[in-house]
């Protein structure tokens, strides 16, 4: 991996690096089958689909029998079974204000009955309740759980499906570490924590208590590689391997020079800077043809993109004067140069937060997202009077302060590229930029405070759907997904309609206005979807991508012949 795990709790959890661990040791009810395209959810806690009622406000779950977390001493020696009252607790504990859960912002959206005034309560005293029942969220049995929402929710399966987010965990395991439970996982997922050394090498081995689980996906007929993987593995008993060891390796050097010298198997996501070297016009090179390596490229569920801190007093604000200057910056950003030069065109263009290879992403939207004029941005600036009023060079506020970026950044050789291309293009039309320097994981906890002025990141898709995206600019999610803090009721109204709204064109109407409102507040800077450029060497078998699902490990083999000997 190319940035640092934060731990292993899937509820409090924000960074994709570590929700792919916690993907691999926790089960969540649902999950997204391995090879379908389109995407397609399937039982895999949960015994069948979820008996839903005809207004989309109950989901029924029967779960599977005989399913046991992971032995640990919590358990005091015995073999700990999976049960309702397990699901019940998991997605209190994401209400628990304790947690400061990153997915309440989301799951509050829900509207399960009941669970905001449990919220409320243990605001209030300080400690939250798990005993009281509530009428969203019961056991009805001990293998049945049920779910009851205030509104019509069309697609509340998907807040069942993401085991990196609502993975299940035992409550007894999380009293007994307490503070410490993000330093222990413990799950019924195939793989269980071994080793760890902090940001640096993660052990995992095989769960000896998972269940019989086996290799069965539906793949689709025009891709050769899922058909051929299906051939291969359908039927195998999971998870084939019995250890998975994680590198976290920032630098691409480094990751690439570990690649090719056989320490790893797999290579997720090649970094830029090589990419001229591993894929010369898209097409694995020579040399690694010849050492078998195997290579899987494809469009990735993301968007990246730069914030504005709306509650800062130089970019924030929604006065014309604000939101000119951040049309501006915007404007004056070529993304282009950026997909082209840093991202080695491994990346197109955004027109806004709709990811590819979801419902709601229309590649024929234009927007001004995309477009790149330098003069249009400086013709903003001094119709609002950010002009150089010292003779330093350099533009100014109207109120003839300094105009200065604080750009937060991380000191690693793709970011110093990323860098280069944001102040080359601010400079040429007199902005100020200063990048301040941190480690990923203290950059996001700032950023989730509302203590940043600016910083680009990326997001990846949780959901087939696409417009769940929009949680970046819904007020509730502010310390969460809406990291820019943007506020704006008419944007909310249409988030929420949108949320209980069945798929229809008007639905498709009324994300295409929230994605305008976006991109004329201009909170955001959309930047780019990414592709993805995966490489394996010839000994790894069923390694497939799949947009959104980060539980693959389970499906991977070693052809322990052609593999290189210790």
């Amino acid at each position: 991996m190319q940035s640092a795990e934060t731990g292993f709790d899937p509820a409090q959890l924000s960074d994709l690096y570590s929700r792919i661990l916690t993907s691999n040791m926790f089960d969540s009810l649902y999950t997204y089958d391995y090879l379908a395209r389109p995407l397609v959810v399937r039982p895999n806690l949960a015994a069948a689909m979820p008996d839903v009622s005809a207004d989309f406000r109950t989901y029924t779950v029967k779960l599977k029998p005989g399913i046991y977390f992971s032995d640990d001493p919590a358990f005091k020696g015995r073999k700990r079974e999976l049960v309702a009252s397990d699901v019940v607790y998991t997605y209190k504990r994401i209400f628990d204000p304790k947690n400061k859960s990153p997915s309440v912002a989301g799951l509050r959206e829900e509207k399960i009955l009941g669970m905001e005034e449990l919220r409320e309560q243990a605001t209030k005293t300080g400690k939250f309740d798990y005993d009281h029942e509530i009428e969203g969220l019961r056991a009805l049995d001990k293998y049945t759980v049920q779910f009851k929402l205030g509104e019509v929710r069309p697609r509340f399966l998907e807040a069942l499906t993401d085991p990196g987010i609502f993975g299940i965990v035992a409550r007894e395991v999380v009293e007994t570490y307490g503070d410490r439970i993000m330093e222990h996982p413990v799950g019924t997922g195939p793989f269980k924590l071994s080793e760890w050394r902090r940001s640096s090498r993660i052990v995992f081995v095989r769960n000896p208590n998972y269940r019989d689980d086996y290799f069965e996906a539906s793949p689709p007929a025009d891709s050769a590689l899922s058909q051929q993987v299906n051939a291969q593995m359908n039927g195998r008993k999971l998870p084939q391997i019995d250890k998975v060891e994680v590198s976290i390796i920032e630098e691409a050097q480094p990751r690439w020079l570990a690649f090719l010298g056989n320490e790893h198997d797999l290579m997720e996501r090649l970094p830029a800077a090589f990419v001229n070297v591993a894929i010369p016009q898209n097409k694995l090179a020579p040399n690694l043809q010849k050492r078998g390596i195997q290579m899987q490229r494809s469009p990735l569920m993301d968007v990246t993109y730069a914030f504005f801190n709306m509650d800062h007093p130089v970019v924030g604000g929604y006065t014309p004067d604000k939101v000119a200057l951040r049309r501006a910056i915007s404007l004056a950003y070529n993304t282009a140069e950026e997909v082209r030069l840093p991202r080695r065109n491994q990346a197109i263009v955004s027109q806004g937060p709709i990811m590819p290879l979801t419902r709601a992403y229309n590649a024929n939207t234009r927007s001004e997202m995309g477009v790149f004029d330098r003069t249009k941005a400086m013709a903003l600036l001094d119709m609002f009077d950010y002009t150089d009023k010292d003779g330093d060079g350099w533009r100014d506020l109207p109120d003839g302060k300094p105009l200065t970026l604080e750009y937060a950044t991380i000191s690693t050789a793709d970011y110093r590229e990323l860098n280069e291309i944001w102040k080359k293009n601010m400079d040429a039309i007199g902005i100020r930029v200063e990048f301040k320097y941190g480690q990923w994981p203290e950059q996001l906890k700032a950023a989730r405070n509302g203590k940043l002025m600016m910083w680009s990141l990326g997001l990846g898709g949780g959901s087939p759907d696409g417009a769940g995206v929009l949680a970046v600019g819904y007020s509730k999610s502010i310390g969460a997904q809406n990291y820019a803090r943007f506020k704006l009721p008419e944007y909310d109204e249409i988030y929420r309609k949108i949320n209980r709204m069945p798929d229809s064109p008007e639905r498709t109407e009324l994300i295409e206005q929230a994605v305008k409102l976006l991109v004329a507040y201009a909170p955001y800077k959309f930047v780019s979807h990414r592709i993805g450029t995966d490489l394996t060497h010839p000994w790894v078998q069923g390694y497939v991508r799949n947009p959104i699902a980060r539980d693959f490990w389970k499906y991977i083999d070693i052809d322990v012949q052609k593999a290189p000997k210790p």
